[in-house]
């Protein structure tokens, strides 16, 4: 039997005033150092310093956007996603490239926060960097699957068991930050170098049983500006927001560079599967 609503005791709520402690008021005021620069202005390289109330749970994005709304609307930077998903708002905090949306400023410690555009790529404006060279590198090593077959069997799967899928998920999960790039003390040296994020990409495929193309990325990693540039300081890795070790891919791939005329020769692509997907009607 349903028990009347007028009957069900009114419990009233209490809060820990410590869970409340910070949520409905700021903790501190934090200095944030901005690095500034607009190109059109023809104005050079200068920081501007601000402050900025910090609550708990505040993140690097969320003063910035504060400093942007409520004290200077002129600063420009780059964000979409807020949830280290995206990748746009990678940028130096204190000395170290992170993603703005995912580094909470009271995790940083200290009274300043210094924030600046990633290393070795041109500066738009303010803390906007340009992806144009990053993308070209990105592009360049075939960061797809590539199959002769792939025409024949457009409605079809292929099979691949988890021991092979483990060998490249890792560095499936890259978002394409930039932040490893940044942090590359080779690419600060050489321009042309591809860079980690390029390559690690490139493992990716290569490490994937349904891939064709081995031979032709080998080609673009086994070459100037590629592989033997590496000098493994392992800034790559450290920096990267979603645990992918391009350091490691690396590693790999001058293995597979040094006996490539056996190993990849005897590759062969994933068989395609037998059934038909269920909401491709069969031809």
């Amino acid at each position: 039997m349903s028990q009347d609503k007028s009957e069900v005791p009114v419990v009233p709520l209490h809060f820990d005033p410590k869970i409340m402690e910070g949520l409905g008021k700021p903790i501190r005021n934090v200095g944030f150092k901005v690095f500034r620069y607009d190109p059109a202005k023809g104005e050079g390289v200068r920081y501007s310093e601000y402050q900025v109330p910090i609550f708990r749970g505040t993140t690097v994005l969320d003063a910035l956007l504060y400093i942007k709304e409520k004290l200077d609307p002129s600063l420009s930077i780059r964000y979409s996603c807020r949830m280290a998903v995206c990748g746009s708002c990678g940028m130096v905090i204190n000395g170290k490239e992170m993603l703005a949306c995912k580094t909470q400023v009271e995790n940083l410690g200290g009274d300043t926060v210094v924030v600046r555009p990633m290393n070795n790529m041109p500066v738009t404006r303010d803390l906007v960097s340009d992806f144009e060279v990053f993308f070209q590198k990105h592009r360049s090593v075939l960061p797809y699957i590539v199959r002769e077959d792939v025409d024949l069997n457009l409605n079809r799967e292929y099979i691949q068991k988890p021991e092979e899928v483990i060998e490249f998920l890792m560095f499936s999960n890259c978002i394409k930050c930039g932040l490893c790039y940044s942090a590359c003390p080779t690419n600060a040296m050489d321009e042309s170098f591809l860079g980690p994020q390029a390559m690690a990409q490139a493992y990716r495929y290569i490490a994937d049983t349904r891939d064709g193309a081995q031979q032709q990325r080998m080609e673009v990693l086994d070459a100037s500006h590629g592989l033997w540039n590496c000098h493994f300081a392992g800034s790559c890795s450290d920096v990267c927001p979603k645990g992918v070790d391009p350091a490691f891919a690396l590693q790999e791939l001058k293995t597979l560079a040094i006996r490539k005329a056996g190993t990849l020769k005897k590759k062969r692509p994933a068989p395609n599967v037998a059934q038909v997907r269920e909401y491709i009607p069969e031809k």
